[in-house]
Order: structure tokens, then sequence, then C-alpha cells
């Protein structure tokens, strides 16, 4: 079991979407504190923005977290612990643990988290990170309950009715910003009303904290919740048909989903991020279909790594259902009855959602992938290979509580 088995996650913004806000921010300070505290987010983004003369956007420094935090009642506990044994040492309740790059690490900045009860309260999970390990971590003796629990649900209910109240008059502000922004941008609009509306949008957004990145929102993406999670297999190599496996359900099932892949240890990871939707979804069924597919050669050839096994396995998802697959197999009517307009709109949807995952991973996550290539080959079996397509082609995974995904379309 490694370090992060021990923490449950559930995924949370800190109310960052609720308030309006739009696109991706490295605001993981203001996230944890709001979580911690139950505080409005706005209202803890100001005050991070006030004290560091800037936008808390794109991050606070150590110097700043560590006075606000000392001025709010908050202690600091240094961990002296061994990074997969971080449980025993983190009290019950609600903790704020700071998480730096380790040294061997490209990463150049740290993260903080909210955990309460040994849950972590985040967009994704620290702990499941090998590069990043728990360095510290603060307590508050005023609180030592979840603001997010039902003690305080009705304590919060003042609040929350003030939220609401302060969260149209943001809207408010938001949709003024950007009908400036319309009118500056309209090629109709004359010198003096583009001069006029850029100087009440730039006062406006001075004044309360916006920035260009607020106001536009390419297709409405930077309002989807975006996460990653890692999903570990045993071994320090995948097998190519487990890569395969991974890249056919992100772009036959999931099109809004991506995957890396990284170590620890003598684990393999299988990184999925994009909407926390179809991330909470794809893994469940990447691991049912891994272990289909692994125990089905297992039995047919006594293993599934190498030789006729992994030639098996490798036919099987070559032979999995694919959309163009089921495309051809419908009639001229039935094709002609397709719109090209829907698919091209799916399709830019699709891409646009992979982009804003894609910044996501480098705004929040510190990460840019790039492409590699892997050497070495077991023996290939042609006649495995041609039987795992045949049972490959057969395989349905559409069980009762599932859901039909964008890019795939089943024969029936």
């Amino acid at each position: 079991m490694t370090h992060s088995d021990a923490f449950e996650f559930i995924w949370h913004d800190g109310g960052r979407a609720n308030c309006g806000f739009v696109g991706y921010a490295g605001d993981c300070v203001v996230r944890s504190v709001a979580i911690a505290t139950g505080k409005l987010y706005r209202d803890v983004y100001d005050a991070f923005s006030e004290r560091s003369s800037k936008t808390a956007r794109h991050g606070v420094t150590q110097d700043v977290v560590d006075s606000f935090l000392s001025e709010n009642g908050w202690k600091s506990t240094t961990l002296y612990c061994r990074a997969d044994v971080v449980e025993p040492y983190l009290p019950k309740g609600v903790v704020l643990v700071r998480f730096r790059p380790r040294e061997d690490s490209r990463k150049r900045h740290g993260h903080v988290s909210c955990v309460i009860d040994h849950t972590v309260y985040d967009t994704w999970n620290p702990f499941e990170e090998s590069n990043m390990m728990a360095t510290s971590f603060w307590t508050c003796a005023d609180i030592t309950s979840s603001p997010i629990s039902d003690h305080f649900r009705s304590a919060n209910k003042a609040a929350n009715q003030e939220s609401e109240l302060t969260q149209r008059e943001y809207e408010r502000i938001l949709n003024r910003v950007k009908a400036l922004h319309r009118t500056a941008s309209n090629h109709a609009s004359t010198e003096g009303e583009i001069r006029n509306a850029l100087r009440a949008m730039q006062a406006l957004m001075l004044q309360h904290n916006l920035q260009r990145e607020d106001i536009t929102d390419d297709q409405d993406v930077g309002r989807i919740g975006m996460t990653r999670r890692a999903c570990p297999l045993n071994g320090s190599r995948c097998c190519g048909w487990e890569s395969g496996l991974a890249y056919y359900l992100t772009d036959e099932v999931f099109p809004t989903v991506q995957f890396y892949q990284d170590r620890c240890g003598h684990r393999s990871l299988f990184w999925f991020y994009g909407p926390v939707s179809d991330v909470e979804q794809i893994i469940p069924l990447f691991q049912e279909m891994l272990l289909t597919i692994a125990a089905t050669a297992k039995l047919k050839f006594g293993g599934y790594a190498r030789g006729s096994g992994a030639s098996y396995a490798e036919g099987y998802v070559n032979g999995l259902p694919r959309q163009s697959q089921s495309a051809g197999d419908t009639s001229p009517s039935e094709s002609n009855s397709l719109s090209a307009q829907d698919g091209a709109l799916v399709d830019s949807r699709a891409l646009a959602v992979t982009s804003a995952a894609r910044d996501w991973l480098h705004i929040e996550c510190d990460i840019r992938l790039q492409n590699v290539r892997s050497t070495g080959r077991y023996r290939f079996d042609n006649a495995a290979h041609q039987q795992g397509q045949r049972d490959g082609a057969k395989h349905e995974y559409t069980g009762p509580h599932s859901q039909k995904r964008i890019g795939f379309q089943s024969d029936a």
C-alpha cells in the first residue's frame, strides 16, 4: 500500500466556480484556506490579493501564506517523517498540508492542500504525486471540525444567503465588464466609444481584481471542473497493450479525457486528467477491462506480459469496437441523417476541453508533457493476436449503470 492509499479524495474547488470565476488558476492556497475555514472563496481571494499587492490567481508566495495563517491563529508543524508514512503524523480534524517538489524533480512550485479527517479536499490528490512530498502542516485550535459538515451548515445559513446576494452583484459586474469588452471589440463602434469602453472596463477590472481570463471563456470550458487521478499497476514497466487500452478509452469512449504515464517505485502509474465526472468514470472502466483482458490471456496462454499472452491481449485491444467501424456498418440513409455540422461541433468541443485540461495541468499541477518512445519487443504470436482481435470485437462494456459517451456509438 502506498501513502496515497491511506487518504481518501473528494474533489472540491473551494467555491471558485460558485463565485463566478472562470478559467483555470494556480489558486491552491486560496482554495485550501476557503475549504478549511468555510469562508467565501472570493473573500479569501481578495484578502490574499490585497496582502500580496497582486492578484492571487497565479499563486501566493510562502512568506505571505505564513504571515496570513499565523495572524489568523494557525500553527505550523514540520514533518520529519518519510514521504510514504505521512498519515500517522497528521492529526484528525482540519489540516492544511504544504508540499514541495522533491530535490530530483523538475517541478518549480509547491502546493497546499486541505485534509479533513485524513480525506483530501482538493482538485487533485497531491499524495498520489511521486514528485511531491509533504513537508509541514498547519492546524488551528479554533477550527476543530470540518466547516463543510452538517454541524456548520446551519451556522453558515446566513452567510450563504449573503453569498447569494453578493454573487448576484458580482455577476452583474462581470456582465457589465463583458458588455464593455464586446463594445471595445466591435468594429462598428466609434473611436470614442471604444476608448470610453476600455477605460470603464479597466477601472472595473482593477477595482474587483479581475483579469482577462475571468471575462473571456472559450465555449464555456473555463467553468468545467478539472482533476487528475492516478491508476497504479504492479510492475515498473507497463505492457504495450495496457497503454493501448488507455489510448482506446480516451479516444473512443471518453474523448475529453487524456492520460500520461509515470512510475513510482515498483509501480506504473496511469494518470488520467480532464473533466471530473469523466475521470471518475474512466478509471474503474480501465481497471475492469484490464482485469478482463489479463484474466482471459492468462487462462488461454498462461500469461499476459510477454509471448503469446501479450500478443493475444494486444489483439484484443486492437479488436475492440471503434466509432469508425460502427459508422461503416450503418446504411447510407442512416449515414446521411448524421449531421456533419453536429460532428464538427462535438469535435470542436472535445478539442476545446482537452486544450483547457492541458492548460489546467500546467497551471495547477506544474506539469508539461512530452512524447517519448519505448524500446524492446516481446515475441509476437500472430495466431494469438488474431484470436484476441476476434474476442475483442465481441467485447461489450456498456453495463446497466453506464453512460453513453461522446465519441462512441454502439451498433444497436
